[in-house]
């Protein structure tokens, strides 16, 4: 009963520890797509460079507060 009790909750750990990872890793993907085509963007369009610095940046924040949420989630479920 205790070995398997101390084994979920090794599984747990491994989950939370997983869970966290991806969150970083999906931000990591979703903040350089935006930063690429963002580039894009400014090299055909150079006149909108400040309209588009502002969206990326609010974008990249949105991202980044999404990770972070899932990252505490993550940890919380220890």
């Amino acid at each position: 009963m205790i070995t398997a009790l101390l084994a979920a909750e090794g599984v747990a750990k491994l989950g939370a520890a997983v869970g966290a990872g991806l969150a970083a890793i999906g931000a990591g993907i979703g903040i350089g797509k935006i930063g690429g085509s963002a580039m894009d963007a400014m090299a055909r369009q150079p006149e909108v460079i400040s309209k588009l610095m502002t969206n990326m940046i609010i974008a990249a924040a949105l991202i980044e507060g999404v990770a972070l949420f899932a990252a505490v989630i993550a940890f919380m479920c220890l």
